[in-house]
């Protein structure tokens, strides 16, 4: 019901989730886990559970629509359609589901970020309303903190805000003004557009302004996902610490990372000594509240001499998963004087990522090689310290 008592019209989306995450490190943004869930079912879910939503069409990319139209979260009233090379082109395709119904040119389409999961009830109700009322709109949050030009390196001058606000979605068209916005402009054509208001401001169609929701988040960069978990009120991250420590030994290759490096002495231990394993573990161990490694694995006759440590980490995280929680990110730093380290850090990451079945952009892994004391310092051992982050699964 609108604030004027009288219905609020009905309305089709398209929620946009045929983007390349190009800015997530090789993360698939629209299936991150927040608290448990993908990042698109939180999206979906604000629309699906709205009465004044008729249809929902979602936009992913070419080759996913198979499997994404047949997760289980996905509404039963979706359609999902592939997208294109450019948002634009991916909203057209939607926009072309929404025609092939038989939809007037009265017809209110909404065009949403599949990537924005905390949108509320309140502004799409504000945005559907002033779509009906003036053929377009647009939720806006006003710029309030100082704004600067770039030159390179440094400040080139300071932006007058006054009138000026960040764009967010969904935004809202009639079907018959963005049908003629598209004769003009045609998706596929030269000219590309970020979002629907910049395609009606092209063609000097009026977008009504709105108000936004501040705290609307898009989830760009790896770090969005904690703040969107903040946002949709979820489980906080839990964070654990491990490190470990040894000296060389007899024999090689080294173990490190779960990564083999011939010509290496390796590290003394009732294991392969791989520091770096051994630090990962007890980090996720720690942050699962499930004691210590040494608790898990005695260094006695219960535990095989030399076992490989990357079968005690898959152990580790299976006791993780099973006690409710997902792998939210691992940093390791290698303290180490030998050997050079520079071009195996990346084989490291992506063993690690292997092991704990996560995306490879979940792990960080640097080296720590010069100025050192102790036995690193002198170069008769590595020492490892991980920082690890977990969500609980909702």
């Amino acid at each position: 019901m609108s604030a004027s008592g009288r219905p609020t019209p009905t309305a089709d989306v398209v929620v946009v989730a045929a983007g390349a995450s190009t800015r997530m490190r090789g993360i698939d943004k629209i299936m991150e886990p927040i608290a448990g869930r993908p990042l698109l079912d939180w999206t979906l879910d604000a629309f699906a559970t709205l009465p004044p939503i008729d249809r929902i069409v979602v936009v992913v990319p070419q080759g996913r629509v198979e499997e994404l139209g047949g997760v289980a979260w996905m509404p039963s009233r979706a359609v999902v359609v592939a997208g294109g090379d450019r948002r634009q082109e991916s909203v057209a395709a939607g926009v072309a589901e929404i025609e092939r119904s038989g939809a007037s040119d009265d017809r209110i389409i909404l065009v949403h970020d599949g990537a924005r999961p905390a949108i509320r009830t309140i502004p799409i109700i504000h945005v559907i309303e002033a779509t009906a009322a003036h053929g377009a709109a647009i939720p806006i949050v006003p710029a309030v903190e100082t704004l600067k030009r770039i030159d390179g390196e440094f400040v080139g001058g300071t932006v007058e805000r006054t009138g000026l606000g960040f764009a967010q979605t969904p935004q809202g068209v009639r079907l018959g003004i963005l049908r003629a916005a598209y004769a003009r402009f045609p998706p596929d054509g030269p000219a590309t557009f970020t979002d629907e208001a910049a395609l009606l401001e092209a063609c000097t169609i009026p977008v009504r302004v709105v108000s936004g929701q501040i705290d609307n988040l898009k989830v760009t960069l790896p770090v969005d996902r904690a703040r969107a978990a903040s946002i949709l009120g979820v489980d906080r991250p839990t964070v654990g610490l491990g490190d470990d420590s040894h000296p060389f030994g007899p024999g090689e290759p080294l173990a490190l990372g779960g990564v083999e490096i011939a010509g290496a002495p390796r590290l003394a231990g009732h294991s392969d000594g791989d520091v770096v394993l051994h630090a990962v573990a007890d980090a996720l161990l720690g942050a699962a509240g499930l004691g210590d490694l040494g608790r898990l694995f005695p260094s006695d006759g219960r535990t095989p001499r030399g076992v490989d440590s990357g079968e005690l980490l898959v152990e580790v995280i299976g006791r993780v998963v099973e006690a409710g929680f997902d792998v939210g990110h691992v940093d390791v730093t290698i303290v180490a004087a030998r050997p050079r380290l520079a071009d195996r850090l990346d084989e490291i990451r992506e063993r690690i990522a292997q092991l704990l079945r996560v995306e490879a952009g979940r792990i960080n892994v640097k080296a720590s090689t010069g100025n050192l004391f102790g036995m690193e310092g002198a170069g008769r051992g590595i020492s490892a310290r991980a920082v690890a982050t977990l969500e609980r699964r909702g």
